[in-house]
């Protein structure tokens, strides 16, 4: 029988923002659940801090640099297929059920992958005919005052869009009866607005501590961070409340937190009903996030500019199911881009020969450590790339006028990104092997139509099989030029 495949996806979590990676204040007892039933992979990491050019490299397994999706509006890229299509053609019902947040010109992208798409126009609809208006992600009066706020929603859970997404989940999983399924849910929270139901509202003091970054001197970050600062401290500040209260601050990380309660709950929700309809145990669950977000951490309400921090390039990860290790926690660097790959994998399914990403079945399973040396983060000119204990974010010259910019930071002896250390003296190798390190894999990874051989007749079919293997595969061709000594591919590609 083959098993079926769940990836729960909320918008804008912050990866450390649960108890289970160890925050003191986040209440997720049902992700701490599936925690324990699976595995916590600490060191994952989004494409890009962006929601749609993100959600492309989630559905296509591919980089950015490869797909070429940097913004929030573009057209849709129907060349590229997602993993739906894989798993439709392998037999398996597909559903994106929530938050899509796709190309949409002119129409969804990969929609006729699917037999059940529901997106946020779909509960518009469904809660304005119950004579009551969404509030989060589409209100009406989705104005500055109620982006920039917090409040509890007037709506009951059940009501709100994440108790629209699990019903309509729970409906599909009993009415897969014996198909496998594929599917995604997605939910709005912990995005802005910040509404969650009462009763997380309820569960969070009023008087909540601050993150510890949120007063965090900025004058070594770059200049659009300094100004985002500013902007939080001299102008959102002074809309709700004096600068002195803390009032506006606290009463947004409290709804920020309960947000996050409220989407935990939902998740705790689809589990019981996949242990209810007796496919829990056929089932592999990933839980994840498109990025992170700051949420007054660094001193910054959202999630722009995010390249800047771990805060918002750091994604949490939980991979649960059949014959994976319960209770474990895999420090190996990962990718949103691994999600394509690796549901393919513990399915059984044959790969899929347009992916940029790596299984991590085999971290899952203790039979590897690693999966690279390096994940990287991008928009469309600056870079983030993290290595071992190193996280460095590239600027390009000219991008803030005559004023240079760059980030360097020890992870391992400043976790929270304190100290920029790149314009210090004594760590500038650090700063060319950051470079260099992201030369060589935006070198590497780049897909390519066609590459130049000799000509000569004995390398043509060596050149097509070569070209196969790197459409197939744009890492794992140099692994197999080198493994087989292959040197004439290393002078073509």
């Amino acid at each position: 029988m083959k098993p079926n495949i769940l990836f729960i996806m909320t918008d804008q979590h912050h990866a450390s923002h649960m108890g289970c990676a160890g925050h003191p204040q986040a209440l997720t007892p049902h992700m701490d659940r599936l925690a324990a039933m699976g595995t916590r992979c600490s060191n994952a990491y989004t494409q890009n801090p962006i929601c749609l050019p993100s959600r492309v490299s989630l559905l296509s397994g591919q980089y950015c640099q490869n797909h070429g999706f940097y913004g929030n509006h573009a057209p849709s890229p129907d060349h590229l297929p997602t993993f739906f299509r894989h798993f439709k053609e392998q037999g398996y019902r597909t559903a994106l059920i929530g938050k899509a947040h796709l190309p949409s010109e002119p129409g969804m992208w990969g929609a006729a992958d699917l037999d059940t798409y529901l997106d946020t126009p779909h509960y518009r609809d469904y809660i304005r005919a119950k004579g009551q208006e969404p509030d989060h992600n589409g209100h009406p009066e989705f104005d500055f005052r109620m982006i920039n706020d917090a409040r509890p929603s007037e709506l009951s859970f059940e009501d709100s869009f994440e108790g629209y997404c699990v019903a309509r989940c729970r409906e599909f999983i009993l009415g897969s009866k014996e198909q496998p399924f594929c599917i995604e849910l997605s939910f709005n929270r912990p995005h802005h607005n910040l509404v969650p139901a009462q009763e997380f509202w309820d569960a969070y003091p009023d008087d909540l501590d601050m993150p510890e970054t949120w007063k965090q001197d900025p004058s070594l970050r770059p200049p659009h961070f300094r100004n985002m600062v500013t902007h939080t401290q001299d102008e959102l500040e002074g809309v709700f409340e004096p600068k002195e209260n803390l009032a506006w601050q606290q009463r947004n990380w409290k709804a920020y937190l309960a947000c996050i309660s409220h989407s935990d709950h939902a998740v705790g929700q689809i589990l019981d009903a996949l242990e209810e309809s007796g496919k829990l145990d056929n089932t592999y669950i990933i839980y994840g996030a498109d990025h992170g977000g700051y949420h007054h951490n660094h001193g910054i309400v959202e999630k722009a500019p995010g390249i800047c921090s771990d805060a918002v390039c750091k994604v949490p990860m939980i991979w649960a199911g059949p014959g994976l290790p319960q209770g474990s926690l895999c420090s190996a660097l990962i990718e949103n881009i691994d999600l394509a790959p690796s549901i393919a994998d513990l399915a059984g399914l044959p790969e899929m020969d347009w992916v940029d990403g790596y299984s991590v079945k085999p971290l899952l399973l203790g039979e590897q450590d690693s999966l690279r040396e390096e994940a990287v983060t991008e928009n469309v000119r600056s870079k983030a790339i993290r290595w071992q204990n190193w996280r460095f974010v590239h600027y390009p010259r000219g991008m803030f006028g005559d004023e240079e910019a760059g980030e360097l930071y020890d992870l391992e002896q400043d976790p929270l990104e304190e100290r920029n250390l790149y314009f210090e003296a004594a760590f500038q190798e650090i700063v060319q092997e950051g470079r260099r390190r992201l030369l060589e894999w935006l070198i590497r990874t780049r897909r390519f139509v066609c590459h130049h051989n000799s000509g000569h007749p004995a390398h043509g079919k060596q050149a097509r099989d070569g070209f196969a293997r790197r459409e197939a595969s744009p890492d794992r061709v140099i692994e197999e030029a080198n493994r087989d000594q292959k040197v004439w591919m290393l002078n073509y590609i």
